[in-house]
């Protein structure tokens, strides 16, 4: 993989990023999150992923994007999240014609700066922003359960799985693999020994983990923490 930097955004819950490819292939990990991405002149939406993939690009090929933490993209780009799952759409399909295009010709001049300048823009105009999601994600990464997390938020768990799916794009039952998956990992990449891994983010056992592991990643812990800890989605 080529070179990559991430920095937050002036929209919270937003991280710009940007990456010159070295070409061939690269893993994608579901992180709960949507992107716009300007790649090589054409923008695009990834939407949230439910389990990991091999992409390839092209040496030299440039990115560009935002990247919005779980729940927040569906209000800014009017797409809801479960119609995104696990595709990469143009985003002149889901936008008028004309919209996209000044966009794109916008983040031609320089990707990033424009795109985190929509992005500034459309905050002050789109409503103001839907507290469920956050709560949701936090209550999730705190380990607890769909059912103490529907209650918190005064929901019936079909009630909450509506509102996730619209949010996130899946249920809050996938939410949460998919947060624990990224904690183990971060946890696995300082170095922690994978028994205290599985244990400090709740997997019944190191077992467990390497289950969850493959099934989300679609390769073991260890040969996935030898990958780049930047990739992002597209």
């Amino acid at each position: 993989m080529g070179g990559y930097r991430e920095r937050p955004g002036a929209v919270p819950g937003v991280t710009v990023w940007s990456r010159t490819d070295g070409g061939g292939p690269y893993r994608i990990l579901p992180d709960g999150c949507m992107d716009l991405i300007w790649h090589d002149g054409t923008l695009l939406v990834a939407g949230p992923d439910t389990a990991g993939y091999v992409a390839t690009a092209r040496p030299g090929s440039v990115f560009a994007g935002l990247r919005f933490a779980p729940g927040t993209a569906p209000a800014l780009l009017g797409t809801p999240a479960a119609e995104m799952r696990d595709r990469r759409v143009p985003l002149a399909d889901l936008w008028p014609a004309a919209r996209a295009r000044r966009l794109a010709e916008r983040a031609d001049a320089g990707p990033a700066a424009a795109l985190e300048a929509w992005a500034v823009a459309r905050t002050t105009e789109a409503a103001p922003a839907d507290p469920l999601p956050a709560a949701v994600t936090a209550a999730l990464t705190a380990g607890r359960s769909v059912a103490d997390v529907a209650a918190a938020c005064g929901l019936g768990e079909r009630q909450l799985r509506r509102r996730c799916e619209a949010a996130f794009g899946y249920g809050p039952r996938t939410l949460g693999r998919v947060l624990r998956l990224q904690r183990a990992l971060a946890l696995a990449r300082a170095g922690v020994p994978f028994a205290r891994v599985a244990a400090d983010t709740g997997y019944a056992d190191q077992p467990h983990l390497a289950r969850e592991v493959r099934a989300l990643a679609g390769v073991p812990l260890g040969e996935l923490i030898r990958l780049p800890p930047a990739a992002p989605t597209g």
